[in-house]
């Protein structure tokens, strides 16, 4: 039990020597929160909530030193903002989240309550969660762990066993213990790539939610589908380009523009802005049966 027990704190005091001196402060004058380096280059992810009334921010690293930062985009359906820092800094690595698996290991890392440099670990309690924001709009795909997670820790890393960022820590549900939420890694380099290119994230918006789920070998052969996963859609919006499509829900959706979607993550990179008002073939099943259809998605300026 010794050894297991070793094993364990060798595996986290490893990713914390790793990963901390990325890890800052983040303050607009009115409370602190966390965030992380992401580039050597200064570039700064944090959460939108956190940095929504300000244009800059003071950066306070592990070392001491502070400096201010500018806000350079927010992306309130996500709950991510990039803020950049002059000069250059060590840097966390963001992994794939798409390869998480429910029960495995992380850790946190952030300053709850004005705790600098506190570390958490836990392990993930599920995935491809839907959370409500602070603005009201559905965060889709988020990550939920029990790792524990305080006022404060908003913006901060949630890390694997390799070092590697698996998620943006993001809320907490009042009242309850063990129940924390982060944004995969896969949607904030989607995001982060954007805001730094562009100041914000412009979205095919086409008016569905959804959740992954398997197609079996043999109606997938049967179908001439060569996916082993999609999106099985839960609700469609009224009104919405998926609505006039003609998706239902219980519908699930194979392929988006010829590529296959087997994750809401894989959704999204196909609704980029380049999708905008443009048709869009989408293969489905449909009680068994292949289905073609083509989707025009607007612009979400939600």
């Amino acid at each position: 039990m010794a050894d297991v027990l070793d094993a364990f704190s060798h595996a986290v005091t490893t990713v914390v020597d790793r990963v901390a001196p990325a890890v800052v402060h983040v303050s607009d004058g009115r409370a602190g929160a966390s965030g992380f380096v992401i580039a050597p280059d200064g570039w700064i992810l944090t959460n939108a909530h956190v940095v929504e009334r300000s244009s800059g921010v003071e950066i306070s690293f592990r070392d001491g030193t502070t400096t201010r930062g500018s806000v350079e985009g927010r992306d309130a359906a996500t709950d991510l903002a990039i803020v950049r820092v002059p000069g250059s800094s060590q840097a966390a690595e963001l992994g794939d989240s798409d390869a998480l698996r429910v029960g495995q290991l992380v850790i946190a890392i952030g300053d709850p309550l004005g705790f600098q440099s506190t570390v958490t670990t836990g392990v993930v309690s599920a995935l491809g969660r839907s959370l409500r924001g602070r603005d009201g709009r559905l965060i889709e795909n988020v990550i939920q762990t029990d790792a524990a997670l305080n006022p404060g820790n908003s913006g901060g890393p949630l890390v694997d066993t390799a070092g590697r960022v698996v998620g943006v820590n993001t809320a907490i549900i009042a009242n309850a213990q063990g129940i924390c939420f982060a944004v995969p890694s896969a949607t904030a380099k989607l995001v982060a790539a954007a805001l730094i290119r562009d100041g914000r994230v412009r979205r095919a918006y086409i008016g569905l939610s959804g959740a992954p789920t398997p197609i079996g070998r043999p109606l997938a052969a049967a179908l001439g589908i060569a996916a082993s996963a999609g999106i099985r859609v839960l609700d469609v919006a009224a009104g919405s380009p998926a609505d006039g499509a003609g998706l239902l829900a219980g519908d699930i959706i194979a392929f988006v523009n010829g590529t296959s979607v087997p994750t809401l993550t894989a959704l999204q990179r196909v609704l980029t802005a380049d999708r905008i008002f443009r048709p869009t073939p989408v293969v489905a099943i449909r009680r068994g049966e292949r289905r073609e259809l083509s989707i025009i998605p607007q612009e979400d300026f939600s």
